[in-house]
């Protein structure tokens, strides 16, 4: 089992591993839409947010030796489910033609009232 870090992403603003790598996956905490440069949440929507998400995901995938195309499922949490389509409009522009399995949950609050949150295990080659 190896903890997984990066510069590139938000540091983990609590007692806890940016991502996981054991037996061949990797598994990520959940990113919220921090920009690891100034530590805050980027100003905007929910698709502004999710588009900050999906950078950081990626940034850590990378150190993982992986990326979003080797992503076997995520899990999306929504402050607001009415904010799907945004959400699934940005998520499927990272995703392209490759579509990991997924689930989608509404919750009442996120870290730093986020709008978005986005944790996903993938496979390391």
């Amino acid at each position: 089992m190896k903890s997984i870090h990066t510069e590139k992403a938000p540091q983990a603003i609590g007692p806890y591993s940016q991502a996981i790598a054991a037996g061949g996956l990797v598994f990520s905490a959940g990113q919220v839409a921090i920009d690891p440069a100034t530590g805050e949440l980027v100003a905007g929507d929910t698709a502004a947010q999710t588009r900050q998400v999906l950078k950081n995901l990626t940034a850590v995938m990378a150190a993982a030796g992986t990326g979003l195309g080797q992503v076997v499922k995520t899990t999306v949490f929504l402050k607001n489910f009415d904010d799907f389509a945004a959400m699934n409009a940005v998520y499927a522009e990272a995703f392209g033609d490759h579509k990991p399995a997924r689930s989608t949950v509404e919750v009442v609050r996120l870290p730093k009232n986020a709008l978005v949150e986005i944790e996903a295990i993938a496979i390391v080659r």
